[in-house]
């Protein structure tokens, strides 16, 4: 380096001869003595390259060779004390890890864009009915969505999908596979193209056209081997082969990520036709520019053209467009800013133990920095060496910090498998930016003050101090801090002493019915089958009744959703011969269960009888909060009821009236509910058989005995009721689990703080305690009047965390 700057030296000095030549020649030139003029011109160019030199060695080699020199001074210095440096690092590890891990999620779930190309142009669309907004069904039809994206003039392309559960059946036995069937353009919208092979051609996505099939790049892997000449195979999907001719990429886990293969739904097919056959998720790709309000009022305006030419059921439909993200994302932002702002407090308070410890040992090292100001080291050469040792501190504890976020990631994935695009949370390069600018604020959070605090005084008063042994010291700082510490570390306790009191009272809440020795399952099914619902409603039927008759079974249905588990929107009912109040609107959770659902469930029944199975219309059970917020006193039972805006249900007749049932999940009150009594709801309803014995006992029983039945469908997803309950509240344990671990790290640290400071308050106090033991005090009471200290600002901390609470 020093070579470097002389070979610099050396080309400014030829320089500044040159130009000193030039100089004296223009001078000499306009008639000045030449003498004169190189004197001149010597005194002008030398004093601006003298002070270009001066500034060139000062910043360049002089300030290098000094930061160099402060680095490894601070090293020395942290190397002479292994205890306060480990525990500092630690300390810090700690609250730069865990903030940094939490940070890492929020950055893949909420702040990054989706994997895709222009990712942020992406939109989900829905329709609602004007009239029946809550609850309305969200999707859209095969036609209507063609409509949409010939008519539009805001999106690059609009496309479609839905996803079912089906058999593979080219194996030895049938093989559970999960099947997106996709309107025209999916890849186009997504931005994507297939790892191998090409994407469906333009004939097949036609009425009539041959059959093609994409797979995952799990699934090739997974049933092929990772094969190469996969695209020469065919999958056998019903009575059917489809030839394979794309694979996609890894990285494309949408529209769920446990997609198997991609099928499309033909233009022009016949079940594609009615208007009122809504089964389309819609996705959409914004055109360039065009602004999200754009996309609204231009979708809008070509609906209400819709509602002109085709004013049944058209003119009464909406349409709703958000960011993809956001409908992905859903409510888990709010888990994760949560998370983020304890993490926040952790590392506050590590900062805090951190400045008090520094505070401690800057007292220590006052000779030491007295010595340095003798012997002419200016405050702020000294201020910028005590920064320096921070920030080595800083910079350990994030090294360290990041090993603990890179071990949080998978933690993350393994307690919260369920989350949205958990699977995308890893260390990245923003993330390594964000630990350095938590290191430099940590440093100037931690290290700034202690830092000033030390050269605040001047020599003579520094060295003055350091010749007289300290007696007594009051520490008011360091006492702050501690209290600081208690404080926060209290508002965290407390915090997390209420998520988990808030668990156990749902495991005493009464959900309404009994969710124990349920076995709950699929049965590969496609809605192709709802065609012939007589058939469909037959085989479930066949399903339920052989399942009864197997030894250690006594009760079987099958229910659209789970209870317990939230399912989705109210929906608006209509009642014909009228209600308490008329101008009320009838809102109520909506379940198409089996007519034997309610003695599967235990759900007793307190007025009118069970509902039965019928070949027209429907049977309905209501629940009591439903008869008690409609109808008061008023008969319910034989009265009609008919959904609002659906057509899937027809007009049906209360039959009985049934406990109330928390169907939404167990932190959820019991809501109005209306049971539609169908066998069929849909093609794969859950299965649910109670047994006698623990349910996974029979998991082997039951799977043989539907594969007596019908050999070619698979069944899947087999599990106890009660672990699915346990699942669907994956989230708020998760909540409950970090915010536990970074409460009693706090409380650690704040013990460590406290116990750090007492002993440097007994430490530098040690002469005072030595004369008055000598002068006959005793030592009970001196080890009370500490404790008491202690004592007294942990109860102020307390006090103070519990009023943040």
């Amino acid at each position: 380096m020093k070579l470097f700057w002389n070979r610099k030296r050396e080309e400014l000095n030829a320089e500044i001869n040159a130009h000193l030549r030039m100089s004296a020649e223009d001078r000499a030139a306009r008639g000045e003595n030449p003498s004169s003029a190189r004197r001149s011109a010597r005194r002008e160019l030398g004093n601006s390259a003298l002070v270009e030199e001066t500034t060139r060695d000062q910043w360049g080699f002089r300030w290098l060779e000094t930061l160099l020199q402060d680095l490894r001074y601070a090293f020395r210095m942290l190397r002479k004390s292994p205890g306060f440096t480990t525990v500092a690092v630690l300390t810090l590890a700690l609250g730069i890890g865990a903030n940094t891990a939490v940070f890492s999620a929020i950055d893949a779930v909420l702040l990054r864009p989706l994997p895709f190309p222009d990712g942020d142009q992406l939109m989900r669309i829905s329709q609602y009915d004007r009239k029946v907004r809550s609850g309305s069904n969200p999707f859209v039809a095969p036609i209507r969505l063609e409509d949409w994206n010939r008519l539009n003039s805001t999106f690059q392309a609009l496309t479609g999908y839905y996803t079912e559960d089906d058999s593979e059946i080219s194996g030895p036995i049938p093989e559970k596979i999960t099947i997106a069937f996709v309107a025209p353009r999916f890849l186009q919208v997504w931005g994507v193209a297939p790892e191998l092979g090409r994407d469906f051609s333009p004939n097949e996505e036609r009425y009539g056209g041959p059959a093609a099939v994409l797979i995952s790049n799990r699934y090739w892997r997974e049933r092929f081997g990772g094969d190469p000449n996969v695209l020469q195979k065919q999958l056998r999907i019903g009575k059917s082969g489809i030839p394979i001719v794309g694979v996609m990429p890894a990285s494309f886990l949408f529209p769920v990520s446990d997609v198997d293969v991609w099928l499309t739904v033909p233009i022009g097919a016949p079940y594609t036709l009615s208007r009122d056959s809504t089964w389309y998720t819609v996705i959409g790709r914004l055109k360039k520019g065009v602004t999200l309000a754009q996309a609204r009022a231009n979708l809008a305006t070509v609906q209400v053209q819709l509602g002109k030419q085709y004013p049944k059921p058209d003119a009464d439909i909406a349409v709703n467009i958000e960011p993809l993200k956001n409908t992905i994302v859903g409510t888990v932002g709010q888990s994760f800013w949560m998370l983020f702002g304890a993490v926040s407090l952790l590392l506050l308070i590590a900062c805090t133990n951190i400045a008090a410890l520094l505070l401690a040992r800057s007292s220590q090292r006052q000779h030491e920095i007295s010595v340095r100001f003798a012997l002419g080291a200016s405050r702020g050469a000294i201020l910028r060496q005590l920064l320096t040792e921070t920030f080595l501190l800083s910079l350990g504890g994030a090294a360290l910090g990041l090993i603990i976020a890179g071990a949080a990631s998978t933690i993350f994935q393994t307690l919260a498998a369920s989350l949205p695009r958990v699977g995308e949370i890893h260390l990245s390069a923003s993330i390594l930016l964000y630990t350095l600018a938590s290191s430099v604020i940590v440093t100037f959070l931690c290290g700034l003050f202690p830092a000033l605090r030390s050269v605040r005084e001047g020599i003579q008063r520094s060295l003055a101090q350091t010749s007289v042994t300290q007696v007594s010291t009051r520490n008011r700082l360091q006492w702050l801090l501690v209290g600081v510490q208690v404080a926060l570390a209290v508002t965290l306790l407390a915090g997390a002493g209420l998520l988990v009191r808030s668990f156990e009272e749902i495991a005493r809440v009464s959900p309404g019915f009994e969710p124990t020795h349920i076995l709950t399952f699929h049965i590969s099914a496609s809605y192709a089958e709802t065609v012939d619902m007589k058939a469909l409603t037959h085989r479930i039927d066949g399903i339920l009744d052989s399942l009864r008759t197997l030894p250690g079974v006594s009760e079987a249905a099958t229910s659209a959703s789970l209870p317990g588990v939230p399912s989705g929107p109210e929906a608006e009912f209509k009642i014909t011969e009228g209600q308490a109040d008329p101008n009320r609107k009838i809102v109520a959770d909506s379940l198409a269960v089996s007519p034997d659902y309610f003695a599967t469930m235990q759900i007793p029944l307190l007025e009118g009888q069970t509902c039965r199975e019928r070949t027209s219309g429907a049977d309905v059970m209501v629940n009591r909060s439903f008869a008690n917020a409609y109808f008061g006193q008023m008969a319910v039972i034989g009265r009609h009821i008919s959904a609002a805006g659906q057509n899937f249900f027809p007009t049906g007749e209360i039959r009985g009236i049934v406990g109330d049932a928390r169907e939404e999940g167990l932190n959820h009150a019991p809501q109005p509910t209306v049971y539609w009594c169908f066998s069929a709801p849909i093609p794969d309803p859950n299965y649910l058989v109670r047994t006698q014995n623990a349910p996974m006992t029979m998991a082997k029983t039951v799977r043989q005995r539907l594969a007596q039945l019908d050999p070619g469908r698979s069944v899947f997803d087999i599990s106890s009721l009660t672990d699915h309950l346990s699942e669907s509240f994956s989230e708020n344990r998760l909540r409950m689990i970090l915010l536990g671990f970074f409460a009693l790290t706090a409380v650690a640290l704040a013990g460590i703080g406290l116990y750090g400071t007492l002993s440097y308050s007994v430490a530098v106090r040690r002469r005072e305690i030595g004369l008055r033991m000598a002068l006959g005090a005793l030592r009970g009471r001196i080890a009370r009047q500490f404790l008491l200290r202690g004592l007294a600002v942990c109860a102020l901390g307390c006090a103070g965390g519990l009023a943040l609470t």
